[in-house]
C-alpha cells in the first residue's frame, strides 16, 4: 500500500483534516504563551518596543531557544491523539507505508546531509575567514547543546508531521492525486517562513528557497513512500545551523561555534542550492534505495 492512498482507503474526509489542523494550531499558540508574556511585558518595560526579535534579543540565548522551541513541544501529543483517535489511524500511517518506521533512513539522511551542511561551513570558512568569529564558551554550548538535541528534532519532525505528514495526506484525500498535495504543501512550508527575519534581511525572493526545500522534501517523501528521509535531513539542517554557525540576522540566535559576520547576499548560493545540490541528494538516495517509476509516484491519481 502506496504513503497517500493507504489515508483515501479508510474514507477520511478532508473536513477532518481541517478540525486535525485547528487543533495543532490552537496548541502551538497554547505553546507560544510563555514567550508571549515575555514579549509584552518587555515591551511596555522597553518604552513600547513592538519587535518581538529585539526583545527576544534580551534574553539568554538558550533561554530564547527554549522559548522559540516550546510551542512544538507542545503541539507534539496532539498530532498523535489527532491521528489516533480523531482519525483512528495507527500513527505510523502519518509517517509511511511500511510496517515500522525505518531509522537506519532517518540516520543516513541526517549523517548524508549534515555532513555536507559541515563541510560547506568549512570551506567557507577556509575561504573567507575574516567574515567568522570563533565563539566557543564552554558552559553556554553545553546548554545550547543540551537544549538543541532535546528540541530541535522534535521542532523539525512537528514540522515534517503536519507539512510532509498530515496536510499532504489531508489534501490527497481532497483531490485525490499526488502532484497538487505536493504543490500546495511546499507552497505552505514556504509562506511558514515569511515572518523570519532572514526574509526581512535577504528579501522576499528567499521564499523560494523555502518553497523549494519544502519541494525537495515532499519529493523525497513521496518517492521513497514515507518521510524518513525528509526527517533526518531537517533535524540535521537545524541543528547545525543552530549549534556550529549563526549570524544576528537569523531566526535561531544561538551560542554556536561560530559567528558569521558577513553581509549575507541572495543570488548563487540559492540557484546552487535549489539546482545542483538537492537534485545530487535525491541521486544518492535514488540509488541507495532502488528508487523507480519516479513520474507515477509524484503524479498518480487514485
Amino acid at each position: 500500500m502506496k504513503y497517500l492512498e493507504q489515508i483515501t482507503n479508510v474514507n477520511l474526509k478532508f473536513v477532518s483534516y481541517l478540525k486535525g489542523s485547528l487543533i495543532f494550531i490552537f496548541f502551538h499558540f497554547v505553546g507560544q504563551i510563555p514567550i508571549s508574556l515575555y514579549i509584552i511585558s518587555h515591551s511596555e518595560l522597553s518604552g513600547g518596543n513592538s519587535d518581538p526579535y529585539e526583545l527576544m534579543g534580551m534574553l539568554p540565548s538558550n533561554t530564547s531557544l527554549f522559548l522559540l522551541l516550546f510551542p512544538f513541544a507542545a503541539t507534539l501529543p496532539f498530532i498523535y491523539l489527532v491521528v489516533t483517535r480523531l482519525h483512528h489511524q495507527p500513527f505510523l500511517s502519518l509517517i509511511n507505508s511500511r510496517r515500522k518506521l525505518d531509522f537506519n533512513r532517518i540516520i543516513f539522511s541526517f549523517l548524508l546531509w549534515g555532513a555536507v551542511s559541515i563541510l560547506m561551513v568549512l570551506l567557507d570558512y577556509s575561504l573567507s575567514p575574516e567574515d567568522y568569529e570563533w565563539n566557543f564558551k564552554p558552559l553556554p554550548f553545553l546548554i545550547l547543546f543540551l537544549v538543541s538535541v532535546l528540541m530541535i528534532p522534535i521542532q523539525t519532525s512537528i514540522e515534517e508531521f503536519i507539512f510532509r505528514g498530515y496536510l499532504m495526506q489531508g489534501f490527497g484525500v481532497l483531490f485525490r492525486n499526488r502532484w497538487l498535495p505536493l504543490m500546495l504543501t511546499s507552497i505552505l512550508f514556504g509562506l511558514l517562513h515569511i515572518w523570519n527575519p532572514e526574509v526581512d534581511k535577504l528579501g522576499i525572493h528567499l521564499i523560494w528557497y523555502y518553497i523549494g526545500t519544502g519541494l525537495f522534501l515532499g519529493i523525497i517523501t513521496l518517492i521513497d513512500e514515507g518521510m524518513e528521509l525528509a526527517l533526518g535531513f531537517h533535524a540535521a539542517n537545524n541543528l547545525v545551523t543552530a549549534l556550529l554557525v549563526t549570524a544576528s540576522w537569523t531566526a535561531f540566535q544561538t551560542e554556536s561555534l561560530l559567528i558569521d559576520n558577513a553581509e549575507p547576499t541572495l543570488g548563487k548560493e540559492l540557484v546552487i542550492t535549489l539546482a545542483i545540490i538537492y537534485p545530487l541528494l535525491a541521486l544518492i538516495f535514488a540509488k541507495k534505495y532502488n528508487w523507480t517509476d519516479v513520474y507515477r509516484r509524484l503524479t498518480n491519481k487514485f
